[in-house]
Parts: structure tokens; C-alpha cells; sequence
């Protein structure tokens, strides 16, 4: 994807810009709001990763300018610790999601890969998933594994969509808890363990090969090669 970075502290949006393009990514930068417009609106972008706190003119206002000029690329909204409200303005406004400083690197590019299904999503996601001897239909809600019914509920099933759309790599605490349970990362819960176990105990306990691992400090990878 081209991704325009619109942060004002340099050190922050050369490092941004550094890890967005290790991973892949073109980069463009803007350090004010109305340069941030300026570029959204004469270049090709694909995504926005936006600062709330910005010179000349803030996040909110470029986010409902660039929405006004007929910006329909994603936006990415990044707001202080603990500004709920700002969260909120900044939806209204026109973005489409939100992140809360600090984050981690790797929630970031979560959230990134989850926009770049949606825009391969002119085809609809596939319905039913594949991985080693494990199916899952979402269409009937149901998870098959050697030919055996699991029985899973609304969280579990959607906890095993995300690892079977994007198995074989190592998810992290932070970014199963905002992309299966929409919640801020808090290292005080441990409801994304409680639900490991639970799946694991379906999907895993009754079967010789084990697909749902721990990579202990660094989160958890749906594999049949551990």
C-alpha cells in the first residue's frame, strides 16, 4: 500500500516511515495538517495514518477536509492515551479506525492488513477456511476437524477466523484484543489466554497434531509445523 504518515514529531515519523517500508509499504510523510491535505488530495494513497495533535490545522479538521474533497481511503486516527472522546470526534470526522498512543508496531500493521483485505474484499472473503485437517465453515458457523463437528461460540469462532486467515505467523496479545474483541490492550486482562485455552481445548486437546501454539514473549501462531 502508499501510506501517508502525517506526524509532526520527526523522530516518531521516521520511524514510522522506516518500519512501514521494512514491511513492504511506499511512504509518503506530511509534519502538518495542511500539508497532510494537501498530499491526500494530489497524490496516490491508499491509506492515512493520522496524528490528532498537529500544527497549522489538527487531525480532526484534515480528516474532514480530505473526506470533503472526496478522500475515500482509509484513515487510521492516532490520539493520546485515554482520549475517548477524541476517539469518538475523530470516527465522526470521517475516520475509520483508531489507535492509541503508544502502540505497538506490530498492531499497527494488523490494522493495516486488515484495510488491505477489505480493499481485495471486491471479491467477498471466503466463506469457508482451510488449514491443515482443520475447517471452518462460517456460513453455518461450525468448525470440522478430521471429519469431526466442533461446537465453538461467537467468540471462539470469530478468535479462530482471524488465526485461520492468517495462519502460520505469530499474533500478539495487543493485537488479538483489538481485532477479536475491539478493546484496547490492558496487560491487566487476561481474557485473550482465557480464550487460547478454550480454543485449545476444542481445536487441539482430542487430536495428535497441535495447531495453536504459544511463542512465549511474542504471542500466538496457528501451525502444524511447531
Amino acid at each position: 500500500m502508499r501510506i501517508l504518515v502525517v506526524e509532526d514529531e520527526p523522530k516518531v515519523a521516521a520511524f514510522l516511515k522506516q518500519g512501514l517500508e521494512e514491511s513492504g509499504h511506499d511512504v509518503l510523510t506530511a509534519s502538518d495538517g495542511l500539508s497532510g491535505i494537501s498530499i491526500a488530495q494530489h497524490e496516490k494513497v491508499d491509506l492515512v495514518l493520522l496524528d490528532v495533535m498537529l500544527p497549522q490545522v489538527d487531525g480532526i479538521e484534515a480528516c474532514k477536509r480530505i473526506r470533503k474533497a472526496g478522500g475515500t481511503m482509509p484513515i487510521i486516527m492516532v490520539t493520546a492515551l485515554g482520549a475517548i472522546d477524541m476517539k469518538v470526534v475523530g470516527l465522526d470526522a470521517g475516520a475509520d479506525d483508531y489507535l492509541v498512543k503508544p502502540f505497538e508496531f506490530q498492531e499497527l500493521l494488523a490494522r493495516i492488513r486488515s484495510f488491505e483485505r477489505r480493499g481485495a474484499a471486491a471479491q467477498p472473503l471466503e466463506e469457508v477456511l482451510h488449514y491443515a485437517d482443520l475447517t471452518l465453515d462460517l456460513s453455518k458457523k461450525e468448525a470440522l476437524r478430521e471429519g469431526r463437528r466442533i461446537s465453538l461460540t461467537a467468540k471462539e469462532l470469530a478468535l479462530l477466523e482471524f488465526f485461520m486467515r492468517d495462519p502460520e505467523k505469530v499474533h500478539s496479545r495487543s493485537t488479538l484484543s483489538v481485532r477479536v474483541w475491539d478493546i484496547d490492550f490492558n496487560t491487566g486482562t487476561n481474557v485473550v489466554e482465557a480464550y487460547i485455552k478454550l480454543l485449545r481445548k476444542k481445536v487441539d486437546r482430542e487430536f495428535g497434531t497441535k495447531l495453536i501454539h504459544t511463542r512465549f514473549g511474542q504471542g500466538y501462531i496457528l501451525t502444524d509445523n511447531p
